[in-house]
Order: structure tokens, then C-alpha cells, then sequence
């Protein structure tokens, strides 16, 4: 069971801190071994697309909450225990099987799309295996992967879980009614974690418990979970507002509320005390392999975490030359650092109200899509708004992040901002967080990776950091191309978050494989770069929670910008930065190298 995330949150679910795949409901064994590996190219196409069907059905019956962010309604009722040792053994055995079953048709005469579902499935399928022997679910909660902030978030009415119709609020009565099952379980694999000494970090730990503080409310209608019998549909029967006023106020105050607090207080009063003050995962037992493996599977590619050090370390000077030649040219006559607490302090910089900083990025949509039809031929179909992070969570995000649509296009995509900390958020960061964030970064390729009907769901539903990260840094990059940073401080944004992610594979890389310190990674940090304290420090806290999940970012956007600029030399004149970018997008999210090679085999088939 190894411990991930998907950084771009295509499920931000409460599965995404175990394994993608959940268990299999039936044995799938025999069937691999009676698969005919000879067949005609055709037929293995035909055959494998039967299978990716089928394992995406189980996939979705056996993991609900995934199906549930991808506005796929039929399990809304349902939330297994993932947490249990009997879930993740099936788990495994699911994985183990699904590979086995695929690898037996094998890829011999595959070609196009279908040799690209067999190596992505592969791929996907033997991370989950080689993960197997590392015990996240150990490590079942920390600040960032919190299974009761993603309950509250489901259970507000305002995220993924629908409440529109009595059935809606049916379900959420039955898939609520689990959780404290599931909270209890994360209790008893935290004992667990602290017998066997793989605990988590002090640091984080202590972020948890206001997090549940904030949750836990002594009446039910001052809970967050109160939200959908506030906003209850004036369509339903009195009969109905009654009876489910009733039952959700009995399911606040009799099972979810007495769970937070026992998860709240086993962590405050009995967890805390066996906590560590190391932050790396080499601390822990086998904990090198560990993170060499999360490196593996967070950049796909076979990249050290030395290397990576090293290559950032070269990036984070190249770039902080680019931002003192900026320094220059706006006049300023300090030296860098003091460039950076300028940009840092003076109030010009700053946003007046939260109003002002979401009119503030609307703004910005709108110049961005006036730009967007000279770089891109290949756009989503699916809706798009901004929104304010929820109050509740606020202290402890990011600055931006991006929920993708529902399936049926109901929920629209979602550039959630941060809106705590308001003298934090900077003017100057806008253009580069929403081309990153919305359009044309995860927006853009998420939805339209969504809706490529002719592909299997798990491509259209799936992901790999390093290509999705990447190509939404990559889209921070063309800025000018796209009529941004026509002011140079919002250029110097666009140095400041590529420096950000630069300064990632050095301090990532540090904590994880060389014994870094929290304080030693800060301070790198504010060395380096104009970020403020309060994003500097819950970035490295968020590196120490989600190992090598930061390194995907600057991995993939250095290989999508190595590839146009091959692409550019070797057309020439025929160069089309639209045909490009349509090559980029229009498979969906791939590993490095077999984008690499579809690249390779676009640009041959371009030359006279």
C-alpha cells in the first residue's frame, strides 16, 4: 500500500491517500491465464478495451468516492472502510491480478491509441504493485491528507456530493453513517503505525488538531454538515424537510460529531506524545526505498533523488539571475533580497478586499481568453468559475487549486483561491497562478482529457503528476505568448513561481534523502525566492506530507518545453504552435517518455 497523491486532485477523494485501485469482487486470475496472447492486432484492441471497461467498472463499484468526483452518482450511498486491513489486502490482490490479466494479451502489434492505453494501464498498474510493501496507511492523516476535511468538504453541499434531490440526501445519510467506522480504523492503524515506529512528524500533527477543533461543534446546526438542510431545495415535500431535518441532525450529533472528537483526542492526548521531531521519510524503517520509489512514480522517469537535487540547484541559479536582470530593468536599487521584501511589503502590491481579489482574477480570465484561439486549436467544452477557498480549510491550502467538472457536466471546473492571510496573496501572482491553475494549465487539460469519448475511462479519469504539473507549468511559461506579463512585476511573478518549483526538487529532495531540517528548508526558501513566510512554510510543511509530489512539477514542464523547442528546430518554418499543443493535450495525461515518443513520432511524420 504506498502512500500518494494526485497533486492535480482528479479525485481529491478520501481514496486518494491509498492506492488508485480498489479491491476486485472477484477473482480475476484465470482469466489472465486463459487470455490468447497470439491474437491479431484488431482483436487484442478489441479485447484489451473489454477489459479496461470492465476494470473500470469494479474500479468504481469497490472505490465509490472516486466515482462520486467524477459525477458518476450510482455509489453516493456507499464508503467502504479503505483504511482496513481486509480492503487493502483486496486491494493489493486487485492490482497484482488486473496487471497480470492486460500483460497476458501483451502489446505485439499495437499501434496508435491502443498501444498507448496498454503502456499507460501497464504503467499505472506496476506502480500501484511495486508500492505495495510501504505502509501508508500507517500514515492515515496529516494536514493535508485529512480523511475528515474531506468528509466535511462532501458533506457541506457545496463540493462533489450532490443534494438536489431526497435521494441526494438519502445517500449522503447512509455514506455519512460510515464514517465513524472509517475514523475509528485510522485510529486503530495509527496505534499500529506507532508500534511498529512509522509515525508522523511532529510538525504536522499539531496542524491536525485545529483542523478538527474547527470542525467539532457542540450543535448541529453550527456544523458545516448543517449546509444542505440549510440550503434544502423549497421543492421538497414538508413531509420529506421534516423527517430528513430530523435525521440529519441525529447523524451530527449522535455519530459525526462524537467521531471528530475521538479522532481529535486520541491525536491530541495519546498520538502527539509518539510523534517525530525528524520530518524526512528516510527516517522511517525502509524509508529511503520508500522515497526513491515516490520519485519514481511522481516524475516517470528513473531520475535519483541526487540528481534531481542537482539539477535544481542549477535551475534555482539560473532563474535568479533572470529575476535580478528583472530587478534591474524596473529600476529598483537595492540588491535582490531587497527587491524581494519590496515586493513582499509595499502595500501596492497588496489586494484591498477579497472582492478586489476575485475581481481581480476575473479580470484576468477575460484578457486570457481574448489571447487563447492564437496558441490553441483544441478546447474544453466543460464550464468554468472562480471561487474563494471554504473558510474551514483556508489556513492550511495553497494558494490556488483546481477541481476538475463532473462527468455529466453538471459540476463545473473550479479554480479555488486563496483568500485567508489576504495581505499574503500578492497582485503580482495572479497571472501566473491562473494560467497554471485554469486556463489554459488544469482546466484546459483536464476537461478536455475528460471528454475524448474514444478513449478507456481510466485514461480520461487518470493521471500522472509529472505530465499534468508539467504542462500547467509549461503554461506559465508562454504568458507572453498569451498576452500576459505585459507588466514586468507580473513577469516577475512568473520567475518567482518557476523559481518556487525549481527550489522544490532542491528542498524536496533535501528533506526526504539528505536529512534537511523544516527550518533549514524554509530558510532556503526565503533565500531564494520573494515568497512570504506563511506560503514558504506551508509549502515545505506540504513536501514534508506528500513526499515527491513536488518534484513532478518542474520534471514535466522541463521535458514539455525541451520537446517544443525540439519540435521548433526540427520543423522550422512549419512549426504550428497549435498543432503542437493539440499533440500535448489531446491523449489525455501520459508518462514522460511515452510523451516523448509521441512527440518524436509527430515531428518525423511532419517532415517532408
Amino acid at each position: 500500500m504506498h502512500r500518494s497523491r494526485i497533486a492535480v486532485a482528479l479525485i481529491v477523494a478520501i481514496a486518494a491517500t491509498l492506492t488508485a485501485a480498489p479491491a476486485l469482487a472477484q477473482d480475476t486470475a484465470t482469466t489472465a491465464s486463459a487470455t490468447p496472447a497470439a491474437a491479431p492486432a484488431s482483436s487484442k484492441a478489441a479485447q484489451l478495451d473489454q477489459l479496461y471497461a470492465q476494470f473500470w467498472e469494479e474500479q468504481l463499484k469497490l472505490n465509490p468516492v472516486m466515482a462520486t468526483f467524477i459525477g458518476d452518482p450510482r455509489y453516493n450511498d456507499q464508503l467502504p472502510n479503505m483504511l482496513s486491513p481486509d480492503y487493502i489486502d483486496q486491494t493489493n490482490r486487485f492490482n497484482e491480478q488486473w496487471l497480470a490479466k492486460v500483460k497476458a494479451v501483451g502489446s505485439d502489434g499495437l499501434s496508435g491509441q491502443a498501444l498507448l492505453s496498454y503502456q499507460i494501464f501497464v504503467k499505472q498498474q506496476q506502480d500501484a504493485v511495486d508500492g505495495e510493501g510501504f505502509p501508508g496507511e500507517l500514515l492515515p492523516i496529516d494536514q493535508f491528507n485529512n480523511i475528515a476535511l474531506m468528509a466535511v468538504q462532501l458533506g457541506s453541499g457545496t463540493n462533489a456530493q450532490p443534494f438536489a434531490t431526497v435521494k441526494d440526501y438519502d445517500n449522503w445519510l447512509a455514506r455519512a453513517g460510515k464514517i465513524p467506522a472509517l475514523y475509528d480504523q485510522a485510529i486503530a492503524n495509527m496505534r499500529e503505525g506507532v508500534r511498529k515506529g512509522i509515525v508522523q512528524p511532529r510538525v504536522l500533527m499539531v496542524k491536525v488538531v485545529p483542523q478538527l477543533d474547527a470542525v467539532i461543534k457542540d450543535k448541529p446546526e453550527d456544523s458545516e454538515f448543517w449546509g444542505p438542510i440549510r440550503n434544502m431545495p423549497k421543492t421538497f415535500s414538508a413531509a420529506d424537510r421534516e423527517r430528513l431535518t430530523a435525521a440529519y441532525r441525529q447523524l451530527i450529533a449522535d455519530q459525526l460529531m462524537p467521531s471528530y472528537k475521538r479522532l481529535r483526542d486520541y491525536i491530541a492526548n495519546d498520538y502527539m506524545a509518539h510523534t517525530r521531531a525528524t520530518v524526512g521519510l528516510s527516517a522511517l524503517p525502509d524509508g529511503k526505498a520508500w522515497y526513491a520509489y515516490d520519485v519514481r512514480m511522481q516524475t516517470t522517469t528513473d531520475q535519483t533523488p541526487e540528481q534531481i537535487h542537482a539539477i535544481g540547484v542549477a535551475e534555482v541559479a539560473r532563474i535568479k539571475h533572470e529575476m535580478d536582470l528583472l530587478r534591474q530593468q524596473v529600476g529598483f536599487k537595492g540588491d535582490l533580497k531587497a527587491f524581494f521584501n519590496y515586493l513582499q511589503t509595499d502595500p501596492r502590491f497588496t489586494f484591498k478586499s477579497e472582492k478586489a481579489l476575485l475581481d481581480g482574477y476575473n479580470s484576468v480570465y477575460a484578457k486570457v481568453m481574448k489571447a487563447v484561439p492564437r496558441d490553441f486549436s483544441l478546447l474544453p467544452k466543460a464550464a468554468f468559475e472562480i471561487r474563494p477557498v471554504e473558510s474551514f480549510r483556508a489556513k492550511s491550502a495553497a494558494g490556488g487549486e483546481y477541481m476538475p467538472p463532473s462527468m455529466d457536466g453538471k459540476r463545473p471546473g473550479i479554480f479555488y483561491v486563496n483568500t485567508y492571510d489576504l495581505p499574503s496573496r500578492k497582485t503580482w501572482d495572479m497571472e501566473d497562478l491562473f494560467l497554471h491553475e485554469a486556463i489554459p494549465g488544469h482546466h484546459f487539460q483536464i476537461s478536455i482529457q475528460q471528454e475524448q469519448t474514444g478513449l478507456p475511462m481510466f485514461r480520461r479519469f487518470g493521471g500522472f503528476n509529472a505530465y499534468a504539473e508539467g504542462y500547467a507549468l509549461y503554461c506559465e511559461t508562454i504568458g507572453y505568448e498569451l498576452g500576459m506579463y505585459t507588466d514586468p512585476y507580473q513577469k516577475f511573478g512568473q520567475l518567482q513561481n518557476e523559481q518556487f518549483r525549481a527550489m522544490r526538487l532542491v528542498v524536496d529532495t533535501g528533506i526526504h534523502a539528505m536529512g534537511w531540517s523544516r527550518e533549514q528548508a524554509i530558510a532556503y526558501m526565503l533565500d531564494n525566492s520573494a515568497m512570504s513566510p506563511t506560503d514558504v512554510t506551508a509549502e515545505v510543511e506540504r513536501y514534508i506530507a506528500m513526499p515527491a509530489q513536488a518534484l513532478a512539477y518542474k520534471t514535466g514542464q522541463m521535458k514539455i518545453s525541451e520537446l517544443r523547442a525540439r519540435a521548433t528546430k526540427a520543423l522550422g518554418a512549419k512549426f504550428d504552435v497549435r498543432a503542437f499543443h493539440t499533440q500535448v493535450l489531446d491523449d489525455g495525461a501520459l508518462p514522460l517518455a511515452v510523451l516523448e515518443d509521441k512527440i518524436d513520432r509527430w515531428i518525423a511524420a511532419q517532415k517532408p
